[in-house]
């Protein structure tokens, strides 16, 4: 058997339909994290799917309850093969945003998964059911190739939680080290950069979300009568924010940008064009940083976006002085950035501009840190080769993603490199109604993931002497 095989294996169990039927049963398991409603489905998820998927590849698996309560369990799965084989981690999350029954284009609905040429539309497809099912049928074509073997160790990760902020997962991450230490993290989320483009991304952004609130005194007075002496919360919380970033989106706070680019993170991000597909916003061409490129931007520099801003009843508007104002600000962080200094700097910075009445607080979400792998690793250049090698494409490679997710955990707690190869796309409406898995793409990568894991067996133990030379 080959790695030929292998690949020729996983392109054949999509086309006799298996990799179809597996998605649809998950699909239709209405796993919501949001809603705080659904753990017996959540748990059903692992349980009823997952354990026995993984129990038929050799997997030993455990439930692991969360820690925080009120939200789905974990499960923490391990094949072992042999020791002195590397091992790897994989990870994905079952849980899904809310379905927004009703809201779908007729014909659809979240829990159904529907055919319309390329396009297969259900909850979950793209994020994150039809991206972790890919990379565990993958390993099953592998272990067929292979007579029974993968030739490494692998562990998974599957949390139910993730779009609720992933609450209990760094808990979990800690308290469970042993059982999850690996030699390298491969996982699958977020978008390619687009559809006919394998894509690896080697960490993401972080976000750290906070509130502007200016409160001057109880309720509104008569814009008639007190109109011009006294204070408008409003007025001064579009000041505070204008004093923060500028008309074209550029940051204006000391610190809250990076003091430059690596230099591999700029070499890496020459090859990479933001590629428009139909439904996609037109890009605004002078916001943000004006010396950088549109990749730059995105993917090496932090921004500073207003989210929300509320002042008065906007639904009814009132003839009187607003005497409080709020605003939800988002700032996307790369590596480089503390979190732990963003609201001191605000603050110094309106309080220096004479904005003192205007506060920053951080908000409830959960903070997500920034991570990137250097491009430079060995792990890197050896998934970039494996996929190129399958699909006779150049991936394209970002150091981290535009987007948040909690890479933090394996790359910061867990102290693993971390490598990710993405099976949507950009325009896959993954948290709204239509999200759609593309047919081309999932049975591309599902042929990419099958030789990335067959070469994982081949050469992972020569890299990890390499690495550590």
């Amino acid at each position: 058997m080959s790695r030929q095989d292998a690949v020729a294996r996983a392109a054949e169990y999509f086309d006799r339909g298996d990799f179809r039927s597996d998605l649809a049963r998950r699909v239709a398991m209405a796993t919501e994290s949001q809603t705080g409603e659904s753990l017996e489905a959540l748990r059903a998820y692992l349980t009823d799917e997952m354990i026995p998927t993984l129990e038929k590849l050799g997997f030993s698996s455990r439930i692991v309850e969360n820690p925080v309560p009120g939200y789905g369990p974990f499960l923490i799965a391990e094949r072992h093969e042999a020791d002195g084989l590397p091992t790897v981690l994989t990870y994905g999350h079952g849980d899904v945003i809310f379905g927004q029954e009703g809201s779908w284009r007729e014909g659809l609905a979240p829990w159904t998964l529907v055919e319309q040429g390329d396009r297969w539309y259900g909850r979950g497809t793209a994020d994150n059911k039809g991206q972790h099912s890919i990379n565990i049928a993958a390993l099953e074509q592998v272990m067929a190739a292979r007579g029974g073997k993968l030739g490494f160790n692998c562990k998974m990760l599957i949390e139910m939680g993730e779009e609720a902020g992933s609450p209990g997962l760094r808990d979990i991450a800690r308290i469970e080290r042993e059982a999850l230490s690996a030699d390298l993290l491969i996982g699958s989320d977020g978008p390619r950069l687009s559809a006919v483009r394998p894509t690896v991304f080697l960490g993401s952004r972080g976000a750290f979300n906070f509130e502007l609130e200016v409160n001057l005194r109880e309720g509104g007075h008569h814009s008639g009568n007190w109109g011009g002496v006294l204070a408008n919360a409003g007025t001064l919380l579009a000041h505070a924010i204008t004093k923060l970033v500028d008309q074209k989106g550029r940051i204006l706070v000391d610190g809250l940008t990076p003091k430059e680019i690596p230099a591999s993170v700029r070499a890496a991000l020459t090859d990479i064009q933001l590629e428009q597909g139909m439904g996609d916003p037109e890009i605004d061409p002078d916001w943000g940083e004006p010396s950088l490129t549109q990749a730059e931007k995105i993917f090496a520099w932090n921004t500073l976006e207003v989210l929300a801003f509320k002042t008065g009843a906007p639904e009814a508007p009132a003839n009187a002085v607003p005497p409080s104002a709020r605003a939800t600000m988002q700032l996307r962080f790369v590596v480089g950035t503390d979190p732990n200094t963003i609201i001191p700097l605000v603050q110094a910075h309106l309080d220096a501009a004479g904005l003192s009445q205007v506060r920053a607080r951080p908000s409830r979400m959960a903070t997500f840190e920034a991570t990137r792998v250097d491009p430079e690793d060995a792990w890197v250049k050896w998934a970039l080769a494996s996929i190129e090698t399958t699909t006779a494409k150049k991936p394209a490679l970002l150091p981290n993603l535009g987007g948040s997710l909690p890479n933090d955990v394996f790359a910061l707690i867990l102290g693993m490199p971390t490598v990710w190869v993405p099976h949507s796309y950009p325009a896959c409406s993954q948290h709204a109604p239509n999200e759609h898995l593309l047919a081309s793409v999932a049975r591309e990568a599902l042929q990419l993931m099958a030789g990335l894991f067959y070469d994982l067996g081949e050469d992972g133990s020569s890299i990890l002497k390499a690495r550590a030379a």
